[in-house]
């Protein structure tokens, strides 16, 4: 019975794929009414899918960026009784004033108000009941169309469905455990302890379980309401540059950035209004980079700064986000024919996240891959400079992030850096240096036994592409199949 409800949906959605033409003429407006049609897990993938950027144009990427998450509540009665499961005892005595009332309902959890015992202000957080099964199961629905859009779309090669697939599964599972939440979330708020750019709220963490978690209630004005910003008298550029900082500071000095940092998950303090800042919830996404990453993506980010487009070429190519037998004068002509009529303006008045957009639009036809934390680091960007000029229109992001990255540079080849790696890294280092010739020894190895063997190695290969392509027909097969099988579901129903 499960395995012909999934394939009636499955087909259903195929139908529906068909309706609004994102097979044949696929474009953001006619994706995002698809998905909204599929329900409130679908969106959320198309949310995830808007900051694809790297496989998608800038105008569908902005549709699916419209989609929002926001759902029909749950009964409070089921959510009662799935905190007192999970904290083992009854709301009455765990809160006062718990509020029936929820604050928000999305597709995976719902947030109500409550107070603790001791008076302080929290809010609770609780996943929807059976949500997991029900990801997982959209989750194989995604992954079947995936696969059908593999074969019946000829651009599939640059889309990358199954990719993209794997990419929100990851995401999302993540975010059905809230302890995992909860740990994003005090690890931001230990990184801006004592800082008055961010505020992080508190986490109970004995009230805290995979399914339930409790955090300190703030009261903070939306980022988006210029007009409170104003009348609480807010210092407008001190905020918007500080927006930068946070940025700049989560990615260069942490390498831990919150990557869900949209407007409404962010709000500004009223306190303190001549050196503000803002107050951020919602850690589920986030975001790191690895050592090589960070360093090349802020050389990139000073090349672009200084319009050494040969620099940028090469940074492309030896980072591997482009195919390595790129031409790189040929890169380097259209990185320039890129960023050259943007330049034309006051530096001040560019955007850097949509320059970003438009660089990665313009190297797609050499095979662009990033990593999915460099996606989300461009998203976060994106959010933090939008929302900064919103606050602020004249903010000089420029201006703050060109002397950050020259210094951040400076600091990687410092004495005092390398001295604190090697400390930091004494044990791996020794034992790395003392395993060194081995590794050559067995490596020369290798390569002896293959120029010995070479046409066995060859065979192996040549098999083991014949295999791929046998899988590649038992996939067509199978999707045969389900539609023979569908055909007789409906003559004898």
């Amino acid at each position: 019975m499960n395995i012909i409800i999934l394939i009636y949906q499955g087909l259903k959605m195929s139908f529906l794929g068909m309706k609004f033409g994102i097979f044949k003429n696929p474009d953001g407006k006619k994706l995002a009414k698809f998905l909204e049609s599929l329900g409130p897990i679908f969106i959320k993938f198309g949310q995830l899918l808007s900051t694809r950027t790297d496989i998608l144009d800038v105008e569908t990427a902005k549709n699916l960026q419209g989609l929002t998450d926001s759902c029909m509540p749950f009964p409070v009665a089921t959510l009662r009784a799935i905190v007192e499961k999970e904290l083992g005892d009854s709301i009455e005595n765990l809160f006062d004033d718990f509020d029936d009332n929820p604050l928000a309902a999305a597709s995976l959890a719902q947030v109500h108000s409550a107070k603790l015992k001791n008076g302080k202000e929290i809010v609770i957080k609780v996943l929807r009941p059976n949500i997991e099964k029900e990801v997982k199961k959209n989750i194989r629905l995604l992954r079947a169309a995936a696969k059908f859009c593999t074969y019946v779309y000829s651009e599939s090669h640059r889309l990358r469905p199954l990719e993209v697939v794997r990419d929100y599964e990851t995401t999302i599972l993540r975010e059905l455990d809230l302890k995992l939440e909860a740990a994003n979330t005090n690890l931001t708020r230990k990184n801006f302890a004592n800082s008055e750019e961010l505020y992080i709220p508190e986490v109970f963490w004995d009230m805290t379980t995979n399914k339930v978690m409790v955090l300190e209630r703030i009261d903070g004005i939306p980022c988006t309401d210029i007009e409170q910003i104003e009348k609480y008298g807010i210092n407008k550029k001190r905020l918007a540059e500080n927006g930068v900082k946070i940025f700049l500071n989560q990615v260069f000095r942490d390498n831990f950035f919150h990557a869900d940092m949209h407007p409404g998950n962010i709000f500004v303090s009223k306190e303190h209004p001549e050196t503000p800042g803002y107050i951020a919830i919602d850690c589920a996404i986030t975001g790191s980079l690895s050592n090589d990453e960070r360093y090349m993506l802020a050389r990139m980010l000073q090349a672009v700064l200084k319009q050494k487009y040969k620099s940028l070429a090469q940074l492309f190519i030896g980072s591997g986000w482009v195919n390595s037998d790129t031409n790189i004068n040929e890169l380097e002509n259209t990185l320039r024919a890129c960023c050259e009529p943007i330049f034309e303006k006051p530096l001040s008045e560019i955007e850097f996240g949509k320059l970003l957009l438009y660089l990665f639009q313009s190297t797609r036809p050499y095979g662009l891959s990033l990593q999915p934390s460099l996606v989300l680091l461009q998203k976060t960007l994106i959010h933090i400079e939008g929302m900064g000029r919103q606050i602020y229109p004249e903010l000089d992001f420029w201006g703050i992030a060109e002397p950050y990255l020259d210094n951040w540079l400076k600091e990687q080849f410092s004495p005092l850096k390398l001295k604190d790696f090697i400390v930091d890294n004494k044990e791996d280092l020794l034992l790395k240096a003392s395993e060194m010739p081995g590794f050559i020894y067995e490596a020369l190895d290798e390569l002896r036994g293959y120029s010995h063997n070479r046409k066995s190695n060859d065979d192996k290969l040549h098999k083991m592409e014949l295999q791929l392509q046998k899988q590649k027909y038992i996939i067509w097969f199978f999707g045969v199949g389900i539609m023979m099988a569908w055909g007789i579901f409906i003559i004898l129903s």
